[in-house]
Order: C-alpha cells, then structure tokens, then sequence
C-alpha cells in the first residue's frame, strides 16, 4: 500500500482487513458479516488500484 496517495485510504483497508479476519475466525468464512467485510475491502482495494493508476 502506498501511504503517500492516500493515508486514509490505508488506514481504512488495513482497518476493514483486520475487522474481515475477526470475524471470519469468531463466525466463519460463510457469515453474512465476514462477506460484507470482504466485499468492502475489496472495493477498497479497487478505489486504491485507479488512484494508483491515475497517477502513473
């Protein structure tokens, strides 16, 4: 992650990671909670890749 783009941005994968884990390790991989989780974070990840992009 490059902190430089965007710090918030960081934080926020890094926060919705840490959240997806928990949850998947106290209710399971399959749990509506955990794949919101996952969904966030991957819309996190998406938002961070065409900031990158765009400043390329």
């Amino acid at each position: 992650m490059n902190e430089t783009i965007n710090p918030e941005l960081g934080h926020k994968i890094d926060l919705v990671r840490k959240l997806m884990i928990t949850s998947a390790q106290t209710k399971g991989i399959n749990s509506p909670e955990t794949i919101k989780y996952s969904q966030e974070l991957d819309r996190l990840i998406f938002e961070t890749q065409l900031l990158l992009k765009s400043c390329s």
